[in-house]
């Protein structure tokens, strides 16, 4: 029996992915978990696996294609007729009925429905199908599977029924798809109705020499969840200056220390740490907005901004408040590698209830950063710079001082609550000992 083997969304942003590698040939007899092929994401390139026993019987989409629209099919495998048919390790394909240069609306995927018997079990296999990734997402959530009816292939539960159940789907704009042929290879191109018109812009610079750069996948992302996080979110901001003085003496003193265990701390990781801590004594902070419902975390899962050739990813320090300095320092560098090599899987870079963009690095000396939706607020970090400080006699000396902004989301964190969420982060910067502790 013959199945296709789709394009999946290896990332809960993706939309489209570059089929960097066939791992397979025509005739390959392929085995159930065998790498079929490298996908590059929006933010990483992934192994794709075989979840079938058969033989492949043809390969649509030649390797080195872009911008391959997620559910779109790739190549075609051949199972025994009497194996359950089951669909990529990701997603369920969007049907679409298109003909050549014709337009087309999606088909909505049904909404899960409760089941009324507890559970989804396979006649033959006495066992709930649920695909790899939609399992981890319920687990993450404590969804229990057994009252879902899924609407994959013979009730196979998919990653789309459990993002709808926690109210977190991306809503289907209202879109087309067009259709185009090159060869084997079928190019499906995703155009919104509001898109202004590139032919129009472009003319208003007819007379002058341009470059034309086409935005990549996760360039687009950034583009549409921080538009849509300044349009819909309520930014305030608070900001403080903090004497960090303590904080480079003690840097510099436990890196010395520890230089035989090639140990190497930076401020960043005193800022992730600080963090951490002033979101545990302040928990109102520790949330995040869910379609007019705070969720309120018990752990400190920081998000912090690295820079990336394509963009910007935010890698996750989970359990913060519980990790040493040089538990959050070794994670983190091993992060940031992972991110600028594009190795990140989607649950190191997904979640978070606060994040952290530090600037300066670069010598900004402050700025205004914007909240990474869902969370609530983000810390922009500015450089330390010499300035006149007054120490606790009344003299006037020379300290090392550095800026930092709250960016908070109004609907969950009051004014009141968020300075005293920036000023526990200002004490423990300010007394660095007490991270230590």
């Amino acid at each position: 029996m013959p199945i296709n083997i789709l394009m999946p969304a290896l990332s809960p942003t993706m939309e489209a992915g570059n089929l960097v590698k066939w791992h397979v040939k025509e005739g390959d007899t392929i085995s159930a978990g065998e790498l079929l092929a490298d996908i590059e994401t929006d933010k990483a390139t992934m192994e794709l696996e075989s979840v079938e026993d058969g033989q492949i019987t043809k390969i649509i989409v030649p390797e080195g294609t872009k911008d391959i629209a997620v559910n779109a099919t790739i190549a075609e495998i051949t199972v025994e007729d009497n194996e359950i048919v089951s669909i990529p390790k990701i997603a369920e394909p969007i049907e679409i009925e298109t003909t050549k240069n014709n337009l087309s609306k999606p088909k909505q995927i049904p909404t899960p429905k409760s089941n009324d018997l507890g559970s989804n079990k396979s006649n033959t296999k006495n066992r709930i199908k649920i695909s790899p990734v939609a399992k981890k997402i319920a687990s993450y959530n404590d969804i229990n599977i057994n009252n879902i009816i899924g609407s994959g292939p013979h009730g196979r539960i998919i990653k789309k029924d459990i993002m709808s159940l926690i109210n977190s789907k991306n809503e289907l704009h209202e879109s087309y798809f067009v259709t185009e042929r090159t060869g084997n290879a079928e190019i499906k191109s995703f155009i919104t109705s509001n898109e202004k018109n590139l032919e129009s812009i472009l003319n208003i610079f007819s007379d002058r020499q341009y470059e034309l750069i086409p935005t990549n996948g996760m360039r687009k992302i950034v583009a549409e969840r921080l538009s849509e996080a300044k349009r819909s979110i309520p930014h305030f901001y608070l900001r403080r200056s903090i004497q960090i003085d303590k904080l480079l003496n003690l840097r510099a003193e436990l890196n010395d220390t520890f230089e035989n265990k090639k140990m190497k701390l930076s401020i960043n990781d005193f800022i992730i740490k600080a963090s951490a801590k002033s979101l545990q004594d302040n928990p109102k902070c520790n949330a995040i907005w869910a379609n007019e419902n705070i969720v309120q975390l018990k752990s400190s899962d920081v998000s912090v901004a690295v820079a990336i050739d394509d963009g910007l990813i935010t890698p996750v320090i989970r359990d913060a408040e519980k990790k040493s300095l040089r538990e959050i320092s070794s994670e983190m560098k091993e992060k940031a590698r992972k991110a600028k090599e594009k190795k990140l899987l989607p649950e190191q870079y997904t979640g978070g209830s606060f994040s952290i963009s530090n600037l300066g690095m670069m010598g900004v000396e402050n700025f205004d950063a914007v909240i990474n939706p869902p969370q609530a607020s983000i810390l922009a970090v500015g450089s330390a710079i010499k300035k006149p400080v007054i120490n606790r006699l009344g003299e006037i000396s020379v300290g090392q001082v550095m800026s930092v902004t709250l960016s908070a989301d109004h609907r969950v964190i009051d004014g009141a609550v968020g300075a005293l969420f920036i000023n526990s982060i200002v004490e423990y910067l300010s007394e660095p000992l007490k991270l230590l502790i």
